[in-house]
Parts: structure tokens; sequence; C-alpha cells
């Protein structure tokens, strides 16, 4: 549970040369991998405790249907959540006590993380990583390295660097080495990488601030796209001149506006002709709802659109393995999209957009195929209100623009609306409940990083290369005299 408070917005890093150590010390004293495993598990779930307790807070939304889950839902998520830290600690107790058994936990730690992007629907929310988003240019520095290892990559150094209190004067000194040439690259990155020119654009993010119990009520629909087009005209005009496009944020209209012209017109007046894009609802032929961004054109037509395809467990669709007489999501939730996607709309440099819960999936935002020139996140952090997950889920955005090497616009209902560059740093933010708007110049790409390039197999390569040579029985070789 200590160790959570490394996490964002506290950032108490210190925390974690306590909790890994400590860590370390159940394991060597565990009789065996069964133990460590049960050790481990009990670190996973006072870790995710901690760390998911803004769970909470999306079921007292619904507290009316789901009062009864509500001393649940937090409990069952960090339980579930350990049964992935459990099986890390019994690989480590295979190694040998020291440097090889901490190159161990390292290594199963990322494959860990890994195996949190894809199985039971995708749940990969505080990676060890993010605990160096750090606000200012300190952050800026030291996330650079997830251009060349994404954030799995930082989360094995950063294993490596908290386990040091544990072995000798050596490794302490090896450790902060490490940090020391961490922050060079950081810095030397930040100075020496070049963007391509920046396009003449300036997005305008729009944040309404409607709260969630408001958003689906027919009765303040009209109320809330007129507080959408106010906001939208005032920053469009002080934007000033020049191309511009308008963003608004994830199911922002209360209307469907692939069946609804008149809508769509509403919102391109507002903008003044310029183009929008507006987080909806559609539907499938089949009757399914999507959660959808359009692109629409400064005529009011849709050029494009975005269906979300990474939905939310138990928010948008309940998983098939999870259908045991209790009904969370009815009707079936929602349908997938068809995954990563470039949108290419007359008058805008091509883009990725990524839908809120999106944000947290390393490498799986971006076609890389048609690489775009900027990206763009829709997100409704209402859910979670003002507590620390909204500002955890701002930080996994931030970390996608590094890892791209791409800007990021971000328009969130009640926020955190923010930009960053192709670096992760911070251009302009809007803070939590705050309705308004941020006119923001959009700012040049970077050539592709590494990581972009080479994706998960980068740091699945890392983990299994931690594990192999921890888990090799190195001899010492006894040197002197024989007799």
């Amino acid at each position: 549970m200590l160790s959570a408070l490394a996490y964002p917005p506290i950032f108490v890093l210190p925390v974690l040369l306590i909790g890994i150590p400590g860590l370390l010390v159940l394991i060597d004293a565990a009789p065996g991998a069964a133990v460590a495993a049960r050790r481990g598990g009990w670190f996973g779930f006072g870790l995710n405790l901690v760390g998911l307790y803004w769970v909470t807070e999306a079921i007292l939304v619904e507290a009316a249907r789901f009062w009864w889950f509500v001393p649940i839902a937090v409990p069952a998520l960090a339980a579930l959540m350990a049964f992935f830290i459990a099986p890390v600690c019994a690989v480590a107790r295979c190694a040998r006590p020291g440097w090889q058994r901490v190159l161990v936990l390292a290594g199963a730690w990322v494959l860990s993380d890994l195996a949190r992007q894809f199985v039971l629907g995708g749940f990969p929310w505080n990676p060890w990583g993010s605990v160096w988003e750090f606000p200012g240019l300190l952050g800026d520095i030291f996330i650079q390295p997830a251009a060349w290892v994404g954030v799995h990559g930082l989360t094995f150094v950063t294993l490596l660097l908290a386990a040091t209190p544990i072995l000798g004067w050596a490794f302490r000194g090896a450790g902060i080495a490490l940090l020391a040439a961490w922050a060079v690259a950081g810095i030397v990155r930040l100075d020496v990488a070049v963007t391509s020119p920046a396009p003449p654009l300036t997005a305008v993010l729009v944040q309404g601030d409607i709260a969630e119990g408001q958003k689906w009520n027919q009765e303040v629909a009209m109320q809330i796209l007129r507080r959408y087009m106010i906001l939208t005209a005032e920053g469009v005009a002080a934007a000033g001149p020049g191309p511009k496009v308008v963003i608004w944020p994830e199911t922002a209209s209360p209307f469907l506006l692939a069946r609804d012209p008149v809508a769509r017109e509403d919102i391109v007046e507002a903008t003044g002709g310029n183009p929008a894009l507006v987080g909806s609802v559609s539907f499938t032929p089949e009757g399914r709802p999507l959660n959808t961004l359009f692109a629409l054109t400064g005529d009011g037509q849709i050029a494009a659109s975005y269906d979300k395809w990474h939905l939310v467990p138990f928010g948008e669709y309940q998983p098939a393995w999870a259908r045991i007489g209790i009904q969370v999501v009815p009707g079936g939730g929602f349908a997938p999209g068809p995954g990563p996607q470039t949108l290419h709309v007359p008058g805008l440099p091509p883009f990725a957009p990524f839908i809120c819960y999106e944000a947290i999936f390393s490498h799986q935002i971006v076609n890389e195929a048609d690489r775009p020139d900027w990206m763009v996140n829709i997100t409704n952090d209402a859910w979670f209100g003002n507590s620390t997950g909204p500002r955890q889920h701002l930080a996994a955005a931030r970390l996608r623009s590094v890892e791209e090497g791409l800007p990021l616009m971000r328009a969130a209902n009640t926020g955190i609306s923010a930009a960053f560059d192709s670096y992760g740093r911070e251009l302009a933010r809007l803070g939590m409940n705050e309705p308004g708007y941020l006119d923001v110049r959009l700012l040049g790409k970077l050539p592709p990083t590494l990581y972009s390039r080479l994706g998960l197999p980068l740091p699945l390569g890392l983990g299994v290369l931690g594990i192999a040579i921890g888990l090799i029985p190195w001899r010492h070789r006894m040197v002197g005299k024989t007799i």
C-alpha cells in the first residue's frame, strides 16, 4: 500500500526504496515458490487497493443500482491484479538471492505488465514506468527513454533501481550511475532531436464540464449542446485568424450526429466553418452502440469517423468470461471498432484518434503502417470524480506522445484537457471541473521512434533476457593455490 504512493499524481518515489526491497526480503525468506507467490499476491493486492481506489467513484455514479457493489469492486479488482504479481514473485524465488533475483523480478514484472494488456480484456493501468512523469522539466527528462523502450522498459529500469538498497554498495553505486546515465540520455534527446515543420493549425480544445448524471438526460440535451457551442465560438474567436480545428470530448454531443444533420450544422456554425472532431454515440447496422469520434467538415458533412475498439470491461461491455448471472452492462454493451486508424480529413494533417481507456495501451493506438502527424485523445473522466484516476489517465496519455514521437491534443469532458508536444512536454492544461477551452498551436512530429518501429517485442525481449540472465547458474571461480 505504501508503494502505491509513487504513482501519479503523488510521485513519492522514495517509497519504492522501501517497498521493493521489502518485497524481496519476503521472497528471500519464503521456503519455496508457492509461499513467494502468496506473498507477492498480497503485495499486489495492497498496491492496487490504494492505486485503484478511484474505481469506487464510477460506481457511485450509479449508486442507486449498484450500491451493493461499492465495498466489493476495488478489493475484487485488486485481487484480480494480484494474480498477475503472484507468479512474478514465484519465478523470482527460483533465482539466487541478490542481483540475480532482482533481475528476474524486473524481467518477470515486465512480462506480467505485457500480459495485462491482453488477458481478460486488458487493464494495463499504473505500470511502474509512469512514476517518472513529474510535472515540469524533471519529468520531461526522465520519460524520454520511453521513446526507445516504451513504458515497460521504464518499468524494468525502475525495479532495478528500487531494489538497490537490498544489494551491496557496489550495486548501489551502479544504480546511481544508471540513474545519472538515464538523466543524461533524456537531456540529450530533448536537446538534439528535431521535429518536422509545424503545420499552420490551431486546435481549440473544448471542456464542457458536464456531470455524468446529466450527460444522458434528454431534458437538458439542448442546454449541453448550447454550452459546447458557446465555448466553441469563444475559443475560435480567441484563436484569431488562420486554420483551426475544434475538438470536443468523448460522447460530448447529446445528439446522434450520424443521424442528425441539424445538430451537425449547429456545431459547424459555432466553429465558424472550421472542421470539428466530436465525440458521439453511433450504431451498427444490427443496432449495437458504438463510441465514436466524428470528423466534421466546415459544411457539416461527416468526412471520417473512428470507433473505439478497446472497450472498458464492465463499463462498456460485459466480458464473456464474466457472464455469471449478474448483467452489469445491459443489452450486450458497446460494439468494438476495427482497431487503430489514421484519419485523413480535408484541411487537417493526418491524425491518430483514440478514445478514453485506449490511452493506457502502449503501442496499440497508432497505425504504424500509415503514420500520422499528430494524435487526438477524447475522453470523459467524469466517472472518476476529482480523484487520482483522471490524473493517472492523463499521465498514460502523456507517455504515448513520447513513445510515438507525436504531438497530442486531449479534450476531456470534466478535465483534465491538455496538449503535449512530441517529447511529452506539456503545452497547455485546463484543470478538473473547469468549463472552458484551450487554444493550442499544433507542433511538428519527430521521426519514428525506435519503440514506434519495434513495439512490444522490444520490452518483451528485455523481460525475457532479464529472466534468462538471472536464472543462469553462475559459478564463482575460486582463485588460489592448489595444495
